[in-house]
């Protein structure tokens, strides 16, 4: 039995000191740092081989090493596949992330469910009766997925020997804890061991493990920042609880792109696929309103196209307010003040509401022109044409700048049955025949004269 040892962790980023301090010299937060008992036996492999040979790496020529691509697990959900980049990889660690009740359990559950291979589904905040009633609820009929409940990583690894599963996803990492640290469950030192335990295994067996991970108040993943350095895959599951639609984005990927979208549809059987989500941003409506302009977007390799709605009246507090939800407000600010200097247009009295549709966050600088163009609208109190649409980025001099993947964009609001779009006239369009009527702007005069004249 080795001496126990402690050590002192702040509990806000994960900086380890040789004593108690009262301010993290890291993170300059005060009073996180806490003491935590780092060992409490010797390690041992995470099944105990007794007599078990591995294999020294070796160094190889880079003209040596096999490219061949690498054979992924495809988990038969759409978007769940473009997120990760083309499926599960083998050996891969994945963190999921999330607020509180948004779906992250649900969404692998239902996962786990249709996979074909055998899965192991470890849960250490819910019984093996609760997760049944969910199951009949999304899929009741499955043959190859294996639920255990249990918190002890030693435990788990003997069941893992015992079922050989082909997947397995841990609910949650913070509920987990390891004999070889001595300390609470959801620690620091807890959270880095009881991952560190799961990385060998998936590196040595070749099996993907996906992990549910909690987040603080400030939306950052809960637990130490090396969390996220020792995973190959971080995902965010976003969405209001007001909305029925959840946003699953890739913050870091080594295996693929760090720009793809995935949107869900909250529903009482569970998480529907959007395969269309420019169907679900834009509100369907007979009505012609004012203060509302349709943006084309781009998230990944998808083109979406979202609404933009603007609400300007006149201050009655005296100061004006500028509040913009799911847009920078920052951005919002510099587009008002382009206006006022450039467009001539009084808006320094007025407050500006601004709001993209659908509890979705923009930050595509191509969704200038529309932002602007629903500011007029709502200030002029005149609704826009249906079938308009913009593509494009305003600059500080009033200008119309041109943005990437034009064609992605103008094929989108095309097949979407939209009949014209605004775009740059410095962009490089190579599309040649095209059922939508593309007019090339150079100013923002031109923009006005030509919607609202």
């Amino acid at each position: 039995m080795a001496k126990t040892k402690t050590a002192y962790f702040c509990q806000n980023c994960g900086a380890q000191y040789a004593k108690w301090v009262g301010q993290c010299t890291s993170c300059k937060e005060w009073n996180t740092v806490v003491e935590e008992v780092i060992q409490k036996q010797d390690k041992k492999d995470w099944k105990t081989p007794s007599n078990t040979l591995k294999k020294v790496a070796t160094p190889l020529r880079v003209n040596e090493i096999s490219t061949e691509k690498e054979l992924r697990l495809n988990t038969y959900d759409l978007e769940f596949n473009r997120v990760l980049g083309g499926g599960l990889v083998p050996g891969a660690l994945i963190l999921l992330g999330g607020e509180p009740g948004v779906g992250k359990s649900t969404l692998l559950l239902q996962i786990a469910l249709k996979l074909p291979y055998k899965t192991l589904y470890v849960s250490g905040e819910e019984s093996q009766k609760q997760i049944k009633m969910r199951a009949d609820r999304i899929h009741p009929n499955s043959e190859t997925c294996f639920i255990l409940t249990e918190t002890k990583t030693q435990n788990i690894f003997k069941q893992i020997e015992a079922t050989t599963p082909n997947i397995v996803v841990i609910d949650s990492i913070q509920t987990l804890h390891s004999d070889y640290i001595e300390s609470a469950a959801g620690s620091i030192s807890q959270i880095r061991e009881c991952t560190a335990e799961l990385i060998k295994f998936a590196k040595e067996t070749n099996t993907p493990v996906i992990l549910i991970g909690h987040i603080t108040k400030d939306g950052s993943i809960a637990g130490p920042k090396i969390l996220e350095h020792m995973v190959d895959t971080v995902l965010q599951f976003e969405g209001d609880r007001n909305y029925v639609y959840r946003i699953l984005r890739s913050l870091k990927n080594r295996f693929g792109s760090t720009a793809e979208l995935g949107i869900y549809e909250m529903q009482g059987s569970g998480l529907r696929e959007v395969n269309n989500p420019s169907e679900i941003l834009i509100s369907k409506t007979d009505e012609e309103l004012s203060g509302t302009a349709i943006a084309s977007t781009v998230e990944g390799m998808r083109p979406l196209m979202i609404e933009i709605q603007a609400l300007v009246s006149t201050a009655v507090y005296g100061t004006p307010q500028r509040s913009a939800t799911g847009y920078n407000a920052k951005r919002l600010n510099m587009l008002l003040a382009v206006l006022e200097k450039r467009a001539g247009f009084k808006l320094g009295a007025k407050d500006v509401f601004l709001n993209v549709t659908g509890g979705i966050s923009v930050d595509d600088p191509a969704i200038d022109l529309a932002v602007i163009a629903a500011i007029l609208s709502s200030n002029e109190d005149i609704s826009l044409e249906k079938g308009i649409c913009f593509a494009a980025e305003v600059g500080l001099a009033g200008e119309i700048r041109p943005v990437q993947r034009i064609d992605q964009r103008i094929l989108e609001a095309e097949k979407l049955g939209f009949t014209t779009i605004y775009v740059s006239k410095n962009n490089k369009i190579t599309i040649k025949k095209t059922g939508i009527t593309i007019v090339l702007v150079t100013k923002i005069e031109d923009v006005v004269s030509s919607l609202f004249n």
